[in-house]
């Protein structure tokens, strides 16, 4: 409100554009008012159903009663000491929760951050003295962050990439397998033994951080078998193994952590987004003789590990048990991939459906062939989503992937009628 006039989302918008660098890119010209599990309201009073989830953020819905009650309560008690300074009780619960369930083999230990890309820097930062080296594997399409380090792990120029000059050194990808794209398995580890033979061998190699469950990347799941081997690799040759979890953790998948389906327990867990419920807050989770290996003073941050952002993440964790989140997520999955199936039949633009619990995605492409990709109906369809009254975001490496991260809590006639949306969109474009 200024005074007596409602603000309407073109007012903020033109005041957006004027004082907000186009850097920072805003994918729809509407401004939020109030939100309530899945559902969202603009500040002219329009009701969306949101399957973006602040990009993987809501898991466990907007503004759940039970979060925002532990955010209040820690407000009332102090909203800041600096961990370095002054520790604090929340710090250590979350800390204890995460080691208790993490898939890490032996003891654990974890540091908090305040997000997904600074997590990824910490856990290189980590494994490079812990290691004694330097160099670090990453994939094509994956995607770790903006910051430096982050940026160069990220397996995507445009827009990641572009302009930024020189990035941090000693950084390789090899092909992320994705048999939709006809990359196999075997491709993925022959290019690691190319990649070992012509440009770093593999004992100057620090880690491998891989997505168990590509998230910009278009959600392509890494195969169970292709992870056991990446960690038969990694022993054999001393390297770390990073799990970037930071769109896959967190009961996305089915499971507490995506790398779980697997069986494969990674040395180093990076995790954050619905870690807290959309306040700012990481995590990197490790074994504890690789996470004692920093000097102190060597990690941290100002505002690292806030109190207020460990509060909420503790009343996530009570959740997650609490409401059978795990289960809930696996359910959610198998009736998306049911609704999504059903328009597939009638319209073959719709390639490859892929799930992994509550982690949904499926392909555009022309007469359902993989390799020609749609990403201007992509664009269009999210665009016309969105005038229905559903928010919904694509991905992946040709901009074609359609994901869905409606928080788990959704009640079931939310999602359908979100994927009511998505299919009435798809008929008239």
């Amino acid at each position: 409100m200024t005074g007596n006039k409602k603000v309407t989302n073109k007012d903020l918008w033109e005041r957006r554009i004027a004082n907000v660098p186009r850097g920072v890119s805003t994918a729809y010209p509407i401004f939020a008012e109030r939100a309530k599990n899945a559902e969202l309201w603009d500040v002219e009073g329009r009701r969306f159903i949101d399957f973006a989830g602040g990009i993987g953020v809501m898991n466990t819905g907007h503004c759940h009663p039970k979060v925002i009650a532990a955010i209040h309560k820690q407000v009332d008690s102090y909203l800041h000491t600096a961990f370095q300074i002054v520790p604090y009780e929340p710090y250590i619960v979350l800390a204890e929760k995460l080691n208790e369930k993490a898939p890490i083999d032996g003891p654990a230990k974890t540091i908090f951050l305040s997000s997904g890309a600074e997590a990824l820097e910490n856990s290189i930062k980590i494994a490079r003295v812990a290691t004694g080296r330097t160099g670090v594997i990453s994939f094509v399409g994956g995607f770790h962050g903006r910051t430096l380090m982050a940026m160069a792990l990220t397996g995507k120029v445009l827009p990641y990439k572009k302009s930024f000059g020189s990035l941090a050194s000693d950084v390789y990808h090899i092909p992320f397998p994705m048999a939709y794209h006809g990359v196999s398995e075997e491709d993925s580890l022959k290019a690691l033994q190319y990649l070992f033979k012509a440009d770093i061998e593999p004992t100057r190699v620090a880690a491998i951080a891989i997505e168990p469950v590509q998230g910009e990347g278009g959600f392509y799941i890494a195969p169970f078998t292709f992870l056991k081997k990446l960690r038969q690799i990694c022993d054999e040759h001393g390297i770390l193994l990073i799990a970037d979890e930071v769109q896959s953790g967190f009961a996305r998948t089915g499971k507490l952590f995506a790398i779980e389906h697997s069986g494969v327990k990674p040395d180093l867990i990076t995790t954050a987004k619905s870690l807290a419920a959309g306040l700012p807050l990481s995590a990197v989770i490790g074994k504890a003789s690789i996470m004692d290996s920093v000097e102190p003073g060597g990690l941290g941050g100002t505002y690292a590990g806030n109190p207020v952002a460990c509060a909420a993440g503790i009343a996530v964790m009570d959740l997650i048990e609490e409401e059978n989140i795990l289960n809930r997520s696996t359910a959610l999955g198998e009736l998306l991939v049911k609704e999504i199936q059903k328009i597939t039949e009638k319209d073959k633009r719709i390639g490859e459906v892929r799930s992994l619990g509550g982690m949904v995605a499926f392909e555009l492409v022309e007469n359902s062939d993989p390799h020609k990709p749609l990403p201007d109906l992509a664009k269009q369809l999210t665009n016309k989503t969105l005038e229905k009254g559903l928010i919904l975001l694509s991905c992946g490496i040709y901009g074609n992937v359609i994901r869905i991260l409606v928080p788990i809590t959704a009640e079931e006639s939310i999602v359908k009628e979100g994927i009511q949306i998505i299919e009435q969109s798809l008929k008239e474009l």
